[in-house]
């Protein structure tokens, strides 16, 4: 089975409130998931929106493209830079929880990325990038602890 995943993130400061827009198309079904984070970052975003598309996926073995505005995320996966950062117990590289994450869903699908570029009306990239303004703008936002904790400490240095 083919899936199609849009995906965006966004933060406002950078770091500041984020969120993730996501749209998921599969035959004739389409679904879209969002949340908006009080503090984080927008490469942080980009991946978590990634990460809950595939969490959210429901059967085994999927023929999944992420169509992302995100070379970060992109690049990390289709140039296969994550898998030396586990080698190296990804030292000196950001977001280690994210990317732990992501890499235990990876290998339960076949997983492509294709960079498309953000805000160039890609009427499924509009509507991510709609979906996690959005978000990160709502109320009732969600805790991004590893982050949070992460700048605690970094503060008490």
């Amino acid at each position: 089975m083919k899936v199609s995943i849009y995906t965006d993130g966004s933060a406002r400061g950078n770091p500041g409130n984020g969120g993730y827009g996501v749209v998921m198309i599969s035959g004739t079904h389409r679904k879209e998931l969002s949340a908006g984070y009080r503090l984080t970052t927008n490469n942080r975003m980009e991946l978590l929106a990634v990460i809950v598309a595939i969490e959210s996926m429901k059967l085994p073995n999927l023929n999944i493209t992420v169509f992302t505005d995100s070379k970060y995320v992109c690049e990390a996966v289709e140039k296969r830079w994550v898998f030396n950062w586990v080698k190296i117990g990804f030292k000196d590289k950001k977001n280690p929880d994210l990317w732990r994450r992501f890499l235990e869903l990876y290998p339960k699908h076949t997983i492509q990325f294709k960079w498309i570029k953000g805000h160039a009306g890609h009427p499924l990239n509009e509507r991510c990038d709609q979906l996690a303004t959005a978000a990160a703008d709502g109320k009732n936002l969600l805790i991004d602890a590893f982050y949070e904790q992460e700048q605690s400490k970094n503060n008490m240095i």
